[in-house]
């Protein structure tokens, strides 16, 4: 197994391709990256930014070039000796007209060759109907819709389609009679019955009528290939016949304001394997399962094992050939069952480097029968986010937040209320499922015979909401004993909470935890298998949507700590915390990845850097943010005091260094208020926008950051923020070495080794100026060549442009790839500081063989140094020390000696820049 060094995340677009990644190549090997970190490069719907909205995953995305030009970025990652770490989504497809298996399922219904594909109502194994599959993608209500003539009938080649947009539906093979045989007499009258083509027509009829009952499977689709075929060369070669279809359109597709003149196509819709609706239906009525509550991603059964090997079949032969070397799996809790799914894979593809995208809470870890090797990093994120904020003023920021909003807020309280909000407006269709099933179980015993099926989703929408981790993971074989711990702790707690539903939490213990009546068929424990699978795969999503896209958006007390996987109820993380997390990853997971920014983090890794600074200036951020309020009081409108809270807070941490950013600042701050009020769904949300709202929330935004209106604001904001700055680039530089030296592969998101102030996505998908820094890299690679004790003070005076960050990431990372066994296998210790400002020292030592690493980093400096004081040398550290064998130590990132005796001083550590690796053989 290749096990990357580093990993560098691409994020590959139509206008980032194949051909432009394999131009900045180079760049990454000299910075030390050993490996490509790739989004999805599989056939996406076109124009996608993200390439998780998949058509084909069996084909490579033509929008990132031709295979000629993957071919060439291969041969030049291997040409470097880089491996390829691939993001895979196995749980899901776009729900568009470019997917052509559900094409094909919404065209053949029941007779589709890929009706097991995706997981719609009717593929559930005790489904007793099949009612039409939803297709929730209008703008508007279908009959809006409809009578504007915003949905139209087309015909061409592969035959009728439904139209909306962009949306292009196939009809299902019924529907051409309906529309062939109206107006029929009159194309009689024009061609003559005896005509040639008038009688194919007839005979095309048919075998339209015959299809149906007569033929299934492969044959079917043929004979359906055939008529279309003998449709279209009617329509080409004849003009009577033409004429005839291209009237019949026009009929089938009214004229706006006739109400009427829409019922023959209102008609044929209704014949349809689907049905088309608004797409805030999708919250209510969802009939399949999406990715969390997006209507246009529909899930596939990865668990079938035609479809597995089908969407993996790329994915295989380009492991087997050895150009993927490594594989990141999407969203695994999604999965029908995660355990076998990781079997199967692990089977499929060999021994290749494997980590999920798993979000872990601050104690829990990864099932240990997972043959992985770890997560994409989020909880190492959290972590490394969280050792630098200042636990000891948690109440001073409670008091703080809580007067500025005027409101006391209960985190465990709002993220509960939160959950029942996404439950009611946007996963009430999908419990409305999980009862039924429930329902359908229950009925058949005695002691479930007076369930409702209100009262069971009144108990499941209680169970989910409570759940304090996103998934458990129960399969048919096995509960391990977490499970079930948390299963019973959520039950009691609920019993508590809803003493009127004692019977049916009774009830769902029962059957979530598996405990089968003996009485019980093969077929009925199979039931009960299919519910507990299935609901486990909700509890994520609910997750995601009620904590993550929403409480997190109106939580505001410190929003650095408001990250994916995080909770901000924690107000810090304790070194000795710390310290034991990276014990446990080097003992359990010592190949899982280390992030500190993502495709989907909630903020740039710099702008938390900043933000966490404030934790430790609790007076001085009080005093700024009330002035600031009070200031801009004249132009706040409608703007509420939590999310003018907000504001304040996503300033100071994003404001750009550069003056050339500022102008476009406004509008990205802009555009980040619009999602994030929509994410907090308090004034306004995606499913309802109040636009009067939003208005003055971009309106206030646009005022107080323009100089003309509001001068007064600006020059008192702009100290405080530059100093916040300041601190945050060496809270930057500390996280930067830790994540580089910690148990892990630490991994870059594309373009952070310079400062990254960006805002949620699409912000943060920005493009790179990756010449920029190129052009730094070879610079600071000759002054290190030359002079680099000379250089760092130039680094340190102009660290606003991010060489700094340049320079000790290219430091560090030659410092892994030269001692890559010691810091792969290295045993973790936590290293205790003495003297003065102990607290403020983060230090660790890695050891393997005879050789020992040791990592320094300074903390909470606001009460140590003065604006524009670096943190180095006696007149800072004072007496602060570590205690050590005497030893001769060598600092990797300044290429200094230092003999120590049985202490080594921070002061003479940290004499010439502000973090240490140091080396003794």
């Amino acid at each position: 197994m290749r096990i990357p060094k580093v990993t560098y995340r691409i994020q590959f677009t139509p206008q980032f391709g194949f051909d432009d990644a394999r131009a900045i190549a180079s760049y990454l090997s000299d910075l030390g990256i050993s490996d490509l970190y790739a989004s999805p490069i599989f056939k996406a719907r076109t124009g996608s930014t993200h390439g998780y909205d998949v058509v084909d995953a069996a084909l490579l995305n033509p929008q990132l070039g031709t295979e000629d030009d993957f071919a060439a970025l291969v041969a030049e990652l291997q040409a470097l000796g880089m491996g390829w770490l691939q993001d895979i989504v196995p749980n899901h497809m776009a729900y568009s007209s470019e997917n052509p298996y559900l094409m094909d399922v919404l065209e053949h219904g029941a007779d589709s060759s890929y009706t097991d594909y995706f997981d719609v109502c009717w593929n559930s194994p005790f489904a007793n109907s099949q009612e039409r599959i939803l297709a929730p993608l209008l703008g508007d209500f279908y009959g809006e819709a409809l009578e504007k003539g915003d949905i139209q009938l087309q015909y061409e080649q592969n035959g009728l389609t439904v139209n909306y947009y962009s949306l292009k539906l196939p009809l299902r093979l019924e529907s051409y009679s309906k529309f062939l045989t109206y107006n029929l007499g009159k194309l009689t009258r024009t061609l003559g019955r005896n005509h040639p083509d008038f009688i194919k027509l007839l005979g095309v009829l048919y075998i339209l009528k015959s299809v149906p009952s007569e033929v299934t499977g492969k044959q079917r689709q043929d004979q359906i290939a055939f008529i279309k075929g003998l449709i279209w060369e009617l329509y080409s070669t004849n003009d009577d016949i033409r004429g005839f279809i291209d009237e019949n359109l026009k009929i089938f597709n009214g004229e706006p304001g006739n109400s009427e003149s829409f019922n023959l196509l209102d008609d044929l819709l209704n014949d349809q394997f689907y049905r088309l609706a608004f797409w805030k239906v999708g919250a209510e009525e969802m009939n399949y399962r999406r990715f969390f509550t997006v209507n246009e991603l529909i899930s596939v059964k990865v668990e079938e094992m035609r479809v597995f090997n089908n969407t993996h079949s790329l994915i295989h032969k380009l492991v087997e050939e050895g150009v993927f070397t490594g594989l990141r799996i999407d969203h695994i809790d999604g999965l029908y069952n995660p355990t076998q799914y990781l079997e199967r894979l692990r089977e499929k593809m060999g021994d290749v480097y494997i980590t999920v995208e798993k979000i872990l809470e601050l104690t829990e870890d990864l099932p240990n029968n997972w043959q992985i090797q770890g997560t994409s990093g989020y909880d190492f994120l959290n972590y490394v986010n969280g050792v630098f904020c200042q636990a000891q003023n948690q109440a001073a920021f409670n008091k703080i937040y809580h007067s500025f909003i005027g409101a006391r807020v209960n985190y465990p309280s709002l993220v509960k209320e939160k959950k029942h909000l996404i439950l009611e407006k946007n996963l009430a269709g999908d419990i409305d499922n999980l009862a039924s099933l429930l329902k359908n179980i229950a009925s058949k015993y005695r002691y479930g015979n007076d369930f409702t099926l209100n009262g069971l989703k009144r108990a499941i929408a209680e169970l989910i909401t409570l759940f304090p981790i996103y998934r458990t993971y129960i399969t048919p074989d096995a509960i391990s004993d977490t499970d079930k711990a948390c299963i019973q702790q959520v039950i009691n707690t609920a019993r508590k909470q809803v003493p009127l539903l004692q019977h049916e939490m009774n009830f769902l213990e029962k059957v979530l935890l598996l405990q089968f009546d003996e009485s019980l068929s093969q077929t009925e424990k199979e039931q009960w298998i299919y519910f507990v699978l299935r609901m486990q795969q909700y509890t994520g999503p609910l997750m995601a949507k009620g904590v993550e896209d929403t409480t997190l958006y109106v939580y505001n007390r410190l929003i650095s700590l408001n990250e994916v996987g995080g909770n901000p109820s924690h107000f810090g993380i304790n070194i000795e915390q710390f310290h034991n997390f990276n014990q446990q990853h080097q003992q359990n997971w010592p190949h899982t990845m280390n992030a500190t920014a993502t495709h989907d983090t909630k903020r740039g890794e710099d702008v938390r850097a900043r933000l966490n600074v404030l934790s430790e200036i609790p007076q001085e951020w009080e005093q700024q943010v009330n002035n600031w309020s009070e200031i801009n009081q004249s132009h706040r409108s409608l703007v509420d005091r939590n999310d003018e809270y907000f504001l304040y807070q996503t300033l100071v941490g994003a404001f750009p260094f550069a003056e050339h950013e500022q102008a476009s600042f406004v509008e990205r701050v802009q555009e980040y208020m619009i999602k994030a009020i929509r994410e907090a769904k308090v004034h306004t949300a995606w499913l309802r926008p109040d636009n009067e709202y939003e208005a003055a929330c971009t309106t206030f935004v646009q005022k107080i950051l323009d100089p003309s209106l509001s001068r007064e604001f600006l020059d008192n904001f702009r100290p405080f923020q530059q100093k916040i700055a300041e601190y945050g680039i060496f809270n930057s530089l500390s996280q930067t070495l830790l994540k580089i030296t910690a148990p892990g592969v630490p991994d870059f998101y594309q373009g952070t080794e310079l400062w990254d102030f960006s805002l949620v996505d699409p912000d943060n998908r920005r493009p790179v100026d990756f010449e920029l820094r190129r052009s730094y890299l070879s610079t600071i690679q000759a002054q290190i060549k030359t002079d680099i004790l000379g250089c760092i003070p130039e680094l340190l005076t102009q660290k606003t442009d991010g060489r700094i960050k340049l320079f000790l990431t290219l430091q560090a990372l030659k410092a892994r790839t030269k001692y890559l066994s010691l810091f792969q296998n290295g045993e973790y210790q936590p290293l205790e500081v003495h003297g003065t400002h102990a607290n403020h020292i983060i230090a660790f030592a890695r050891q393997h063989n005879k050789q020992t690493a040791i990592a320094i980093v300074p903390r909470f400096l606001t009460s140590l140094t003065q604006l524009g004081q670096p943190p180095l040398g006696e007149s800072v550290w004072q007496d602060t020390h570590l205690k050590l064998p005497a030893k001769t130590w060598q600092n990797l990132l300044t290429h200094q000696t230092l003999q120590t005796g049985d202490t080594l001083p921070i002061s003479q550590t940290l004499s010439h820049f502000p973090v240490a690796l140091l080396i003794a053989e």
